[in-house]
C-alpha cells in the first residue's frame, strides 16, 4: 500500500470537514419540508375530527345537497362550492389576462423611468386589506355596475343565460370582480419576475431573425415563459379559493345556484365567516368544519390539476422542441 502525501491528505480530511455544513443543509430543508406536509395533514385531521358528526349524519349527500336550513338541521354545501369555483373562475378570466398585459408592459415596453413608480403602485394594492376592498366594492364598484354597467351588459347579451334576470347590485359577478382586482397585484408581480427571468439571447436571435417587436414578445418571450405564466394563474386561484371578507361583502350571501352572473351566490370561506359564531347546535357547528373540509379538498384537488396540467405543458413544448 502507497502511503498518501502528507499535503494530499491534509487535503483530503480539509475536504472532508466541510462535508457537514452541507449534510446539515440538506437534513435541515428536508425537515422544513415535511413540517409544510405535516401540517397539511393535521389541518386537514382537525377539520374532518371537528366534522365527523356531520359525516356521518349526511354522508356524501352534503356535498351534493342544495338546501342550506340550520333551524331545520339540514345542511348542504353544494351551492356554496357552486359560488367559490365560478367566483374563483371569473376572478381568474379577469385577472390573468391584466395580470399578463401588465407584466409585459412593465418589462417589454414601457420606459425605465415609469417602470419604478408602477411597480410600487402594483406592489402597494397588494399590501391593502381585503375588508377595504369590500368596502369600495359596496360604496363605489356596485353602484356604478348596478346602474351602468350591468345594464349595459343585460341589454347587449341578454339572450345569454348569463346575463339574464333582474339585477341587485350585490351579485355573483360582482364577487368575481372584487377578487379579480384583489389577485391582480400577485399575478402581475410573479407574472414580471417570470418574463424578467426570459434571458436575453432569446429575444436577441429572434430580432435577428427578423421579428418585430411584437412577434419577439409572443415568440421569444411568451412562448419561454409559459410555464412560469401558468404558475402565477395557480397562485392567483388560491388566493381567489381562500378569500373571504370582500367577498362576504359584495357577493350578496344567498344559498342558490343561478346560471345568471347578476344573481347573488355565497362562497365556502364567506358561509363560515359569517355564521360560525351563530352555530348554536353540534350538528351546526360541525356541518360549517365539514365546510372548511370540503374547501381544504377543493383547493388541493385545483391545485392537483393544475400540477398535471402544467406537467402536460412542459411534456408537449419538450416534445415540439
Amino acid at each position: 500500500m502507497h502511503e498518501i502525501a502528507p499535503q494530499y491528505s491534509a487535503a483530503l480530511n480539509y475536504r472532508k470537514g466541510r462535508k457537514w455544513p452541507d449534510i446539515s443543509f440538506k437534513y435541515l430543508a428536508m425537515v422544513g419540508a415535511l413540517m409544510i406536509v405535516l401540517l397539511i395533514v393535521l389541518v386537514g385531521y382537525e377539520l374532518y375530527r371537528s366534522s365527523s358528526l356531520s359525516v356521518h349524519q349526511f354522508g356524501f349527500s352534503f356535498v351534493k345537497n342544495l338546501a342550506w336550513d340550520p333551524a331545520a338541521d339540514i345542511y348542504g354545501a353544494l351551492p356554496f362550492i357552486y359560488g367559490t369555483l365560478v367566483s374563483s373562475l371569473l376572478a381568474l378570466l379577469i385577472a390573468i389576462p391584466l395580470g399578463v398585459a401588465a407584466a409585459l408592459f412593465l418589462t417589454e415596453v414601457a420606459p425605465l423611468s415609469i417602470r419604478q413608480p408602477i411597480i410600487t403602485i402594483i406592489e402597494l394594492l397588494a399590501s391593502v386589506p381585503s375588508v377595504i376592498y369590500g368596502l369600495w366594492g359596496i360604496f363605489v364598484l356596485i353602484p356604478w355596475m348596478r346602474d351602468s354597467f350591468y345594464p349595459f351588459l343585460k341589454s347587449t347579451f341578454g339572450f345569454l343565460p348569463l346575463f339574464k334576470g333582474p339585477i341587485y347590485g350585490v351579485s355573483m359577478l360582482s364577487g368575481g370582480i372584487v377578487i379579480a382586482i384583489m389577485i391582480l397585484p400577485i399575478v402581475t408581480s410573479f407574472s414580471r419576475e417570470v418574463l424578467r427571468a426570459v434571458p436575453d439571447l432569446q429575444r436577441e436571435a429572434a430580432y435577428a431573425l427578423g421579428a418585430t417587436h411584437w412577434e419577439v414578445i409572443r415568440i421569444a418571450v411568451l412562448s419561454y415563459a409559459k410555464r412560469g405564466l401558468f404558475g402565477a394563474g395557480v397562485l392567483g386561484l388560491g388566493r381567489a379559493l381562500g378569500e373571504t371578507m370582500a367577498v362576504t361583502m359584495v357577493i350578496g350571501n344567498s344559498p342558490v345556484i343561478s346560471a345568471s352572473l347578476f344573481a347573488p351566490g355565497y362562497t365556502l370561506a364567506s358561509v363560515i365567516a359569517n355564521e360560525f359564531a351563530e352555530a348554536t347546535t353540534d350538528l351546526y357547528m360541525s356541518s360549517l368544519f365539514e365546510l372548511g373540509l370540503v374547501l381544504l379538498v377543493i383547493t388541493l384537488i385545483v391545485n392537483a390539476i393544475a400540477q398535471l396540467m402544467l406537467r402536460q405543458l412542459t411534456n408537449g413544448a419538450s416534445a415540439k422542441n
